[in-house]
């Protein structure tokens, strides 16, 4: 079964304002990037949205995947199984939940161990991701969030 190793970044100018997110997949001898900006969205949206575009790129049913996140709110919501919580109550009060429903689908496909990594700082490929993301919010090709509320 392949191993793939995932790096993901989000960004957002202004918060709420413009965002994006950028991928860095990578499966030697292959990598891939992704990006994509938004006009109006949030820094947490893009952090989660990031996760899972990167997932859902994945050609495998059961990767291995260890996935990169500077985003506290993303990794701590998985790894200390804030989110099992939202779902079990139906994502009551929980922020976006849109994307956290669009993300378990395809978490539950792999099986994905998250790594936290200190954002801006000497990790390549996390700061890779955060070039794509700003990029793509800034460029003049933004998407809509269809899923932010304010």
């Amino acid at each position: 079964m392949p191993t793939v190793t995932i790096y993901t970044d989000g960004s957002s100018l202004g918060n709420p304002g413009r965002g994006g997110y950028g991928v860095v997949l990578l499966s030697p001898p292959y990598r891939k990037e992704l990006s994509a900006g938004f006009r109006l969205t949030t820094n947490n949206r893009m952090e989660l949205m990031a996760v899972c575009v990167a997932l859902e790129a994945l050609k495998f049913e059961g990767t291995d995947v260890t996935l990169y996140s500077d985003s506290k709110y993303v990794v701590d919501s998985v790894e200390k199984g804030w989110l099992f919580g939202w779902e079990k109550r139906g994502f009551a009060k929980a922020k976006n939940p849109d994307l956290w429903m669009r993300f378990l689908r395809v978490y539950r496909r792999h099986r994905v161990r998250f790594v936290w990594v200190k954002g801006h700082a000497s990790t390549v490929e996390n700061n890779r991701c955060d070039e794509l993301a700003v990029a793509a919010a800034n460029s003049g090709q933004l998407l809509e969030d269809t899923g932010y509320q304010a």
